[in-house]
């Protein structure tokens, strides 16, 4: 699951540093060329997936303010209601925030949430078994609509359709009568959905590939390695995918149709959950190695490094509330909830 500025002054990349960043974009092009159709039987032999690197203790305080709160495994922001959900490490409970007020409810989930993504405005979708849920923040409850096969993930494409990934691989897209309109099979898996314009792209874990979908033909289209071992994807409004390649320590950037990687950039120890703030054009990465969350902004040709701030422990969530800009980090060890606003987050680090 994944599944979207500091109070030091942004540092000038180094001559040296930014030859090196500059060398790593231009690797794009023989990496990009690795790509092929997946399903036969050179695809890569999965592996144990990565995963957030064990935390130190932070060395430093964490910016902005933190609150108290329970081990968090995922955090989004609701834009239409400016809810915050925090998902429970196991799965069986949302805690809805108001971040206004600092009220809180907890609801109760009938099967255990392995991804989620935003809906309709106003609601939250959650992919739990054989089972869609639907979760309004404002009223802090859920309804939950049948399926007919267990789905591990999901996201909410331009057009309102969903694509769901199954636990066998496959990739369904349904309407808002829940009519499955395509299947899409021959995926080895599908851990992690993103919808990028019409396009719908797949992250595998075990393989750490990236493959874009053949909605027409009802079949995997191109798919390239996704780093060393990529764990989280989400996708911006300019229709470019952002994965971490958390075992590679790099933040890779890729466009959607055609799948082709063109930014590959070193970024720290353990990169790990994503957020995008589409307001900045940045992207917000969390590093668990070193206990930071870094911006980085993707107007130019180089990921440019916008703020950097020290976190809670153990920061495996991150989201941004679009309509005030703030940043809410989550510790999954229980050591709070961390919530950076905007005019700090402007000012970098």
């Amino acid at each position: 699951m994944r599944g979207p500025h500091g109070n030091r002054p942004v540092r000038r990349r180094a001559p040296s540093a930014l030859v090196a960043a500059t060398l790593a974009v231009a690797a794009v092009a023989a990496l990009g060329g690795c790509a092929k159709r997946t399903g036969d039987d050179t695809a890569p032999s999965p592996a144990a997936p990565a995963s957030a690197a064990v935390a130190p203790v932070p060395a430093r305080t964490p910016a902005g303010v933190v609150t108290a709160a329970a081990p968090i495994a995922a955090a989004l922001s609701e834009p239409a209601t400016g809810r915050l959900a925090l998902l429970d490490p196991d799965g069986r409970g949302v805690r809805v925030l108001d971040p206004a007020t600092g009220d809180q409810r907890t609801v109760a989930l009938p099967a255990p949430a392995t991804g989620w993504a935003l809906g309709a405005p106003g609601e939250i979708l959650l992919a739990a078994g054989t089972q869609l849920l639907h979760l309004d923040p404002a009223a802090a409850s859920v309804r939950a609509t049948p399926l007919d096969a267990e789905v591990r993930a999901l996201t909410r494409r331009p057009d309102g359709t969903l694509a769901l990934a199954r636990a066998d691989g496959k990739v369904e897209i349904r309407d808002a009568a829940n009519t499955v309109r395509t299947t899409v099979t021959g995926l080895k898996a599908a851990d992690e959905l993103a919808a990028a314009g019409d396009a719908v792209a797949v992250l595998d874990h075990d393989r750490t590939t990236l493959t874009q979908l053949d909605l027409d033909d009802r079949r995997p289209g191109l798919s390239l390695r996704a780093g060393r071992g990529a764990t989280n994807l989400v996708a911006d409004h300019f229709g470019r995918l952002l994965v971490t390649d958390t075992a590679g320590g790099a933040l890779l950037v890729y466009t959607a149709d055609p799948l082709v990687l063109r930014q590959r950039f070193p970024v720290g120890s353990s990169p790990y959950a994503l957020a995008y703030d589409r307001s900045t054009e940045t992207v917000w990465v969390t590093l668990t190695g070193s206990n930071e969350v870094v911006g980085y902004g993707l107007s130019t040709g180089i990921p440019e490094e916008v703020g950097r701030f020290a976190t809670v422990r153990q920061p495996n969530s991150v989201t941004i509330d679009d309509r005030t800009g703030e940043m809410f980090v989550g510790s999954a060890t229980g050591d709070g909830l961390q919530r950076i606003g905007a005019d700090q987050r402007k000012r970098g680090q």
